[in-house]
């Protein structure tokens, strides 16, 4: 059976747009200049349901996993890795670690894991469809040779 896909924080509504802008103005990424961005809570409300700073104020759980743990001191390196283990791709289309993703690492690890928060609604996928009927049509042309 095949693994399930992992989710795209890019994806999540708001993000792509917002990392774009953190490309232009780098300073936007900066998790010490967060109050002057508002634009970034606004995003980590849609996206998650709750802000950068209503994330830290939330008290982790005890069984907590310690790849979870201080976020804030890892490297985007680590929380890339963090985050594959929980099933969500961090990394733009390069394979690199988005730039916003110290700010968000925290409110998305909260949210998946249900302890706070919320994750947007995302359909599972379709089951690939078979072209079942394209061998009945063969199988029945064989009948009538017969």
């Amino acid at each position: 059976m095949s693994e399930p896909a992992m989710r795209r924080l890019i994806d999540l509504p708001g993000v792509d747009d917002l990392e774009l802008k953190a490309l232009m103005k780098p300073r936007l990424a900066d998790p010490d200049l967060i109050d002057d961005h508002p634009e970034v809570d606004e995003v980590a409300r849609a996206a998650f349901g709750l802000t950068p700073a209503e994330a830290a104020d939330v008290p982790l759980p005890a069984d907590w996993p310690d790849h979870l743990r201080e976020l804030h001191r890892q490297s985007p390196a680590d929380l890339v890795e963090a985050f594959e283990a929980e099933g969500w791709d961090v990394t733009d289309k390069r394979r690199k670690p988005l730039r916003l993703l110290p700010l968000f690492a925290l409110p998305l690890a909260l949210a998946a894991r249900g302890v706070a928060g919320t994750l947007p609604f995302v359909a599972e996928p379709d089951h690939p469809t078979t072209d079942w009927g394209a061998s009945l049509k063969a199988e029945a042309g064989r009948f009538r040779k017969r």
